[in-house]
């Protein structure tokens, strides 16, 4: 039994855990996660045992099999973690937690795990904000009388500062995310296709042990919105000579590590003038937020820098801006807080050493177009380590 990781990093883990339960007031702890068709939401449970589940996310419940893809940790104060999964034989020498039990309805087995434990006090429930309705009603029919407390953030908290293990995962990531960004950005600026820079870029990727969730591209009259084709990502036109054209890895996956990297260039390589202005102005806004990150920082006060900049140079809206409204936010074992803008993020929330980031502008010129740019990043105390190292222009 090893998971990831150390056992002692997972035991650290437990521990900060347990003290945030305690300070909460919380007895005992059923965090559940998701995997599958839905790997965004198996954060919390990769986190605490390694478990990730590969069924489908979108498999109907059936006579058989009810909740495929979910899966929870059991946490109780002085006690090891309890795995409750949705497969009868994980392969266990890749798991952290060694009290494991696979079950066909694991939403029940939960509930009935946490029933026989005949805890008395409040129990913090992580995942309600995607624990469909009907499996709420499993578990509570499982565990009646149970007095739960919602806690979105309560493994969150823990998660958003990384440990040095974490962060050799990161920097190694950062490698291989810089090596795929450069392809498709190679290509997009080089005259293929968006799905063959695409179909680049996934092959280093899986090559180096990597998988993505979306790699969205535009070029041209859709430089304005996140991606040419919604459902792929990527459209199988060309973009023309003197397009602008914008890459991003949304975002690379490395041993459950998110990065999401981005650039924007202009098809061969030559832009105008209002192009290039319009691109390192981008960048500007950036390195300006980049430049103001430092451990005790106050989030909102670093997102109005990124507010300033961004009136300084745009001129009008984009999809990406009004849907965006931030310059980046935590990341981990998906996106995590903060959100770095004044309307996304919580008016007293701090940066701290340890956190990594992704830190990105979206910035429109009426008449040329939408730019585009993200830079990952590690926190420390003296200076922030960029992670993703491709090229920041493509001319």
């Amino acid at each position: 039994m090893s998971g990831l990781f150390a056992r002692s990093e997972y035991e650290a883990r437990w521990q900060k855990i347990h003290e945030e339960m305690a300070g909460a007031g919380l007895e005992a702890a059923l965090v559940f996660g998701r995997g599958g068709g839905s790997y965004d939401r198996c954060g919390d449970v990769l986190y605490l045992s390694n478990y990730y589940s590969c069924a489908s996310g979108q498999e109907v419940d059936n006579p058989l099999n009810t909740a495929r893809s979910f899966s929870a940790v059991l946490l109780q104060l002085g006690e090891a973690p309890e795995l409750i999964i949705d497969e009868p034989d994980p392969r266990h020498e890749l798991l952290a937690v060694s009290r494991v039990s696979g079950h066909s309805d694991p939403i029940t087995a939960a509930g009935k795990a946490l029933a026989a434990r005949g805890i008395s006090g409040p129990v913090g429930l992580v995942g309600a904000d995607f624990l469909p309705v009907k499996y709420w009603r499993l578990l509570k029919e499982a565990a009646p009388g149970t007095n739960w407390v919602e806690d979105e953030r309560l493994v969150q908290r823990v998660r958003r500062i990384k440990s040095p293990a974490e962060m050799e995962r990161f920097r190694e990531g950062g490698e291989i995310a810089t090596r795929s960004l450069n392809l498709l950005m190679e290509g997009l600026v080089g005259g293929v296709s968006e799905a063959e820079a695409v179909a680049e870029a996934i092959g280093e990727l899986r090559r180096s042990g990597a998988v993505c969730q979306m790699i969205p591209v535009a070029h041209g009259e859709n430089i304005s919105r996140w991606a040419t084709e919604p459902f792929s990502g990527a459209g199988m036109t060309v973009p023309a000579q003197g397009d602008l054209v914008r890459g991003w890895l949304d975002s690379i996956i490395f041993e459950g590590y998110w990065l999401d990297p981005g650039r924007t260039a202009v098809a061969g390589g030559k832009p105008d003038a209002d192009q290039k202005a319009l691109m390192e102005n981008c960048i500007a806004i950036v390195d300006g937020v980049i430049e103001a990150i430092r451990p005790g920082a106050n989030v909102h006060d670093v997102a109005r820098i990124g507010d300033v900049l961004s009136a300084r140079f745009s001129e009008g809206d984009s999809q990406m801006n009004d849907q965006w409204p931030l310059y980046g936010h935590g990341t981990g074992l998906y996106w995590e807080h903060p959100y770095i803008g004044v309307k996304m993020s919580e008016p007293d929330d701090h940066f701290e050493a340890g956190m990594v980031l992704g830190i990105e502008a979206f910035l429109h010129v009426d008449g040329v177009g939408t730019a585009a740019h993200e830079q990952n990043l590690i926190v420390h105390a003296d200076r922030n380590e960029i992670i993703t190292n491709s090229p920041i222009t493509w001319w």
